[in-house]
């Protein structure tokens, strides 16, 4: 059904026309949290496929496209700028997207209404008593500049279940290492910035479904790059199987060229391009 290439008159022509004001706000106010301002070329975009520009604070904070049929996220994307060492006091209350059920409602995130049924995302209640998974973010709060915007990471349209011995070990690994190689590599004239996209690959396996809704996905992954003056790139990205330890659930390091090329054995139509072709993200 075409590739990825968020240009409005593309995505409204896939997309329901109540959503339109998703779009609109994510071709206005997201183009900071991709390389170049260009977002990832990916094949097969659906109907369900909704772009969120994550507001949270009365700021935008990152970008999701997000599966509504699926109730995951495809991937986030959002400029890394180091940490300024507030990771204390954060509010780690799970928020959702109310937009994504009525086009009217509030472009911020938000509170739960308690009573109300989410049929376009995942929600707490889908998560109580989750049998060997948790929630996993695809923009991770350690890489989340100052209070607020670690606090925007947590929203379920940000969330994945991960299986919670991956989660908490070989993923937060990478997560830890990524960021300390982005703050040491991606720091041209004392200015920390690289942009990093971070996706999720659905299971196939109907079965494979928290709470009957939430997808649980096979695997995950995620891409880096930054480019320091003078014409100096520096880019990364990274696998893994959303699996118990010893049954291939660990990260593994590839290139942005590998990745690119795994991802389109996977979704099998058109070449998957993570960040821009006129880019040196290899």
């Amino acid at each position: 059904m075409g590739v990825l290439h968020l240009s409005s008159l593309f995505l409204l022509s896939l997309l329901r026309p109540g959503l339109s004001h998703v779009v609109d706000m994510f071709q206005k106010n997201c183009e900071m949290f991709f390389l170049n301002g260009k977002t990832p070329n990916i094949p097969r975009i659906l109907k369900r496929y909704t772009p969120i520009c994550q507001f949270y604070h009365n700021a935008y904070r990152f970008a999701t496209l997000y599966d509504t049929t699926n109730r995951i996220p495809v991937f986030s994307a959002y400029k890394f700028t180091g940490d300024a060492g507030t990771g204390n006091n954060i509010d780690e209350t799970w928020k959702i997207e109310p937009q994504l059920e009525d086009d009217n409602a509030s472009k911020s995130m938000a509170d739960e209404s308690q009573g109300v049924r989410y049929r376009r995302q995942a929600t707490n209640q889908d998560y109580i008593n989750a049998n060997g998974v948790n929630r996993g973010h695809l923009f991770p709060s350690m890489h989340a500049y100052d209070v607020e915007a670690k606090e925007s990471t947590y929203t379920l349209t940000n969330i994945v279940p991960q299986v919670v011995s991956f989660n908490g070990k070989s993923w937060n690994d990478m997560e830890t290492n990524v960021k300390n190689i982005m703050t040491q590599s991606c720091n041209g004239n004392n200015n920390i910035k690289a942009y990093v996209v971070t996706g999720a690959v659905p299971s196939d396996n109907p079965v494979e479904k928290l709470n009957n809704r939430v997808n649980i996905p096979s695997s995950m992954w995620t891409a880096y790059c930054c480019e320091n003056p003078p014409n100096q790139w520096h880019s990364g990205a990274h696998w893994g199987e959303n699996k118990k330890k010893g049954k291939n659930g660990t990260t593994v390091p590839l290139s942005v060229a590998e990745l690119n090329n795994k991802l389109t054995e996977i979704y099998k139509r058109g070449k998957v391009q993570v960040f821009p072709k006129e880019t040196k993200c290899l």
